[in-house]
């Protein structure tokens, strides 16, 4: 689907924008918010017809199912069947950057578009007081991918946001810049027990202390029942070469902790001089469209550590520079 290509994206400020921005997506309307991850590509997410719209303006392939943004615990279970592990995440982790995939409920008002046909669901209370406030005023699921384009690097202020999808949205809610940086943690909690789908926000050691035991990761090239799982995804448009330990003069440096300065480069940023691997996730995104920006042939990275959110920064690092493809 081709969105119209005259649409005027308003610029709304909360706190009064909050209530013009709910009254966009009754409308069936297409809302960027900030979440304390990233900007998120609102629709309602109970409609086939405004959920198809987040697919065209994204260019997103329509067997990736998106998130539905909630209030709260019981608004969740409204719309998915929790078993024990999934509600001790829920109460632990919410609101927060955990998503969690559950059985669809008989009640689920999420519509099959949303969920890419599946018989499952992903779910999430944001913590951000602005996309807590627009769900409240709309009164009904949301559905919420990173607001750029499919496949791109996600964005971390309203600026990005204009950047990917000005004239393709009708209004852009700004939060001014994300705090996580990195997207929401996915955890199946289906009845094969509960496996990370992609890391994120929360990390795996926090989720594996409530669990009470190891949280094994979706191995091999299954099915795609979340967000993120494609092989490439979260890409700039220039090549992107992992652990480096050498750059070259055609090639921008993403440094971690001082590792290639004095390499020769076109452009070099250190996504934290302290080695703060918190720092780092939040400034990844908005560091790889700078270097992208800067024009460069190639992105040379340095290595980042796997420890904590170090696991998160290496998977999106990973897609970016995965072979390009759907």
């Amino acid at each position: 689907m081709q969105p119209p290509s005259d649409i005027h994206t308003s610029r709304l400020a909360p706190p009064a924008g909050v209530s013009e921005a709910a009254r966009v997506l009754a409308a069936g309307g297409l809302v960027a918010f900030p979440t304390e991850t990233v900007y998120g590509l609102g629709a309602d997410a109970t409609s086939g017809e405004a959920v198809a719209r987040i697919y065209g303006a994204k260019g997103r392939p329509s067997f990736n199912p998106l998130i539905a943004h909630v209030t709260d615990l019981a608004a969740a279970e409204r719309e998915g069947i929790f078993n024990a592990d999934a509600r001790a995440l829920a109460k632990a982790f919410w609101p927060g950057p955990l998503t969690l995939v559950v059985p669809v409920a008989p009640t689920c008002s999420v519509s099959t578009l949303a969920r890419a046909g599946l018989d499952s669901i992903g779910l999430r209370v944001p913590a951000h007081p602005i996309a807590l406030a627009l769900l409240a005023a709309f009164g009904k699921p949301v559905a919420a991918p990173s607001a750029n384009r499919s496949g791109q690097v996600s964005p971390t202020c309203a600026d990005h946001v204009a950047a990917d999808l000005a004239g393709r949205i009708e209004a852009i809610l700004d939060g001014g810049a994300t705090e996580v940086g990195v997207e929401s943690t996915i955890v199946a909690c289906l009845p094969d027990g509960p496996r990370l789908l992609r890391p994120g926000g929360v990390t795996r050691e926090a989720i594996e202390a409530v669990l009470g035991r190891a949280l094994p990761a979706e191995e091999g090239a299954g099915a795609v029942i979340a967000p993120g799982m494609l092989q490439s995804h979260y890409a700039p448009h220039c090549a992107v070469t992992l652990e480096a330990t050498r750059s070259a003069p055609d090639a921008a440096i993403l440094d971690f902790h001082g590792q290639l300065v004095g390499e020769p480069c076109v452009a070099r940023i250190d996504l934290s001089q302290t080695g703060d691997l918190v720092e780092a996730a939040a400034r990844l995104f908005d560091a790889l469209r700078v270097l992208d920006a800067s024009g460069a042939a190639r992105i040379m990275v340095a290595p980042v550590p796997m420890g904590g959110l170090g696991e998160a920064i290496n998977d999106r690092l990973a897609r970016a520079a995965a072979p390009r493809g759907l």
